[in-house]
């Protein structure tokens, strides 16, 4: 079960960052960093033979990779290609390769590849190589690497580094003095854009690649009526916060860890709380997955699309892709 960041991670002010734990873990955030730069640089990535798109991050956490994967998909069917998602399955119980199908539950295969397998075809598979080649034999003409910036065993044309406008990189140090998988300065150099998720302003380290910036809007207005919101996301509070931006009539707000997996007991707790308010419930696409089935139809769902400030400049890192 994934766990909450801890909140010294994200914060910067030395009064309040923790000083005495943050000096104690640093060393071990060098011992990972250590251990990433190793595997980079031993390890000899494998040519598919079609372009591979890594959306990836630096940091721990949620940063808005999945909304940013679905955009690429309906990007590339629009122009005529056949994209095919790769996943390593977090939070499922399969290893793969294996395709997701209807049949599968986020138990076996996790909830964002079963959210996104409404999308595009999703190939799950914890060897990102036998992924990699069980999409092409299959006729995919790019594989959209979902996560991944720090797995070296695939070679990458294009490698998409998401970052959290509002959050940027916390302390700035390494798991689990702080929320960065590696150095920003050495994940920076290996990317070749970055995506500004949001409308903040982070602190990064100079880099030479362009940088885009994208948000997420409801595809709806919110649901009339009194509603009791959850979610088990990176940070469910950002979910709370567009209800409300909406115009939403939030009665309480419920707030779970990412990929949290929901028991016989969460459920009833959540029922019990909308029939005290006499409410309805409300989640994210994501956490729809991890629901029963007969759970989901009692409640809402609220989509949301990607918007980019500027669409033309993702589309044409697409179109170069096949040039």
């Amino acid at each position: 079960m994934a766990r909450t960041a801890p909140s010294f991670w994200y914060e910067v002010d030395g009064r309040h960052a923790a000083p005495l734990l943050r000096a104690l873990l640093t060393p071990l955030g060098w011992i990972y960093a250590a251990s990433v730069r190793r595997r980079l640089r031993t390890t000899l990535p494998f040519d598919c033979g079609v372009p591979v798109i890594c959306v990836g991050n630096l940091t721990a956490g949620g940063t808005g990779k999945t909304p940013v994967v679905r955009d690429l998909c309906q990007r590339l069917q629009a122009q005529g290609h056949t994209p095919a998602v790769l996943s390593r399955g977090y939070g499922g119980r399969l290893s793969g390769p294996v395709w997701v199908t209807p049949d599968h539950t986020a138990h076996d295969v996790g909830d964002e590849p079963l959210m996104l397998s409404k999308t595009a075809p999703v190939m799950v598979a914890r060897d990102r190589v036998a992924g990699a080649k069980a999409i092409v034999e299959t006729g995919h003409d790019v594989v959209i690497m979902d996560d991944g910036h720090q797995n070296p065993s695939l070679k990458k044309t294009l490698s998409l580094v998401v970052v959290d406008a509002t959050r940027g990189l916390g302390n700035g140090r390494v798991i689990p003095a702080g929320p960065l998988r590696e150095p920003a300065t050495a994940g920076l150099a290996r990317a070749d854009a970055v995506v500004l998720m949001g409308t903040g302003t982070p602190d990064l380290p100079a880099h030479p690649h362009p940088t885009m910036r994208a948000t997420v809007s409801a595809n709806d207005q919110a649901p009339s009526g009194p509603l009791v919101a959850f979610a088990g996301i990176g940070q469910p509070e950002k979910f709370f916060t567009t209800l409300r931006d909406l115009g939403a009539e939030v009665h309480e707000t419920i707030p779970f860890p990412d990929h949290h997996p929901y028991t016989p007991a969460d459920l009833q707790r959540l029922q019990d709380l909308a029939q005290h308010h006499q409410a309805r419930l409300i989640t994210t696409e994501k956490d729809a997955m991890r629901l029963p089935p007969a759970f989901q139809t009692q409640g809402l769902t609220l989509p949301i699309t990607l918007v980019w400030e500027a669409p033309e400049t993702i589309d044409n890192f697409l179109q170069d892709l096949f040039a």
